[in-house]
């Protein structure tokens, strides 16, 4: 076993008793299973301020008080990280105590969009200096660096990235200013566990800013349900719901545009096309 990985053991006061067992959906780090002497983890290997960020990020989670299961972090050193391992019941799922849970953790809120540190989405960098107008925060962190990435690597031609920087800088036109909350910030449905103990988040990219960013994300290949949105909105559809969908979605279209290849170059159009059209 790697000498960091026996040095984050026991930082954590466990003592192994088998061998790193793979899991499945690391395409970024690897993740593995581990038996201890005091019950199941997951430990993760990857570059230390990543999995510092993770770490990070899920104490952040947790600290919210969301009603959301959260993994405990029980070390992290280096380039390892080791988990608390939660129990899978898919067949307990519960998409009402998870809009509930999500409800609640997008009012904790703080004073500017951002995060007072970078992370990561997948293996993108998020640059997360903050802002104090979302407007901002959304066109210089979020729009504006995916469409130049993807237009330097040939994903993007001149007048798609031009009709984007548009979008972008006509935010102000349409999308009020809002409260900075928390979010966990790479939300697709594999970052969603049902357990035992409820529904649960993990591999977090944690800032702050417009919770449809998680909404948004949650929608964007599936769609949790209309239990999920009742609970979460309480009866109060947010305003412009639509529009508001389709621009938080253009990020992670982006995204995976740049990490994926043009085979969603077609859906980033088709994200622009609908912006055009409901914006004046």
């Amino acid at each position: 076993m790697d000498a960091g990985l026996k040095r984050c053991l026991a930082a954590a006061g466990l003592t192994p008793k088998g061998k790193l067992v793979p899991l499945s959906g690391g395409d970024i780090a690897a993740v593995y299973h581990l038996t201890t002497d005091r019950g199941d983890v997951v430990v993760k290997h990857d570059a230390a301020e990543r999995l510092a960020g993770e770490a990070e990020g899920l104490a952040t989670l947790a600290a919210a008080e969301s009603g959301l299961v959260v993994p405990e972090v029980l070390a992290q050193s280096e380039d390892w990280l080791v988990m608390e391992a939660l129990e899978v019941a898919s067949r307990r799922r519960d998409p009402a105590a998870l809009g509930e849970g999500l409800r609640r953790l997008h009012r904790v809120t703080g004073e500017a969009h951002g995060w007072h540190r970078e992370n990561a989405c997948g293996r993108t960098p998020q640059p997360n200096a903050p802002l104090a107008d979302g407007r901002a925060f959304q066109r210089e962190r979020r729009l504006l660096p995916l469409a130049e990435a993807c237009q330097a690597r040939g994903l993007l031609d001149a007048t798609l990235r031009g009709r984007i920087e548009a979008l972008a800088h006509g935010l102000e036109a349409w999308l009020p200013n809002a409260p900075a909350s928390l979010i966990h910030g790479d939300l697709w449905s594999g970052n969603v566990l049902f357990t035992s103990r409820g529904p649960a988040l993990i591999d977090p990219a944690v800032y702050r800013h417009y919770p449809e960013v998680d909404l948004a994300m949650l929608t964007l290949f599936d769609s949790p349900g209309a239990a999920f949105f009742e609970a979460y909105r309480d009866g109060a559809p947010p305003d412009d719901w639509p529009r508001r969908e389709t621009l938080f979605q253009l990020y992670p279209l982006l995204n995976h545009l740049l990490l994926f290849g043009g085979a969603y170059r077609d859906a980033v159009e088709r994200a622009v096309s609908r912006l055009e059209i409901d914006t004046p």
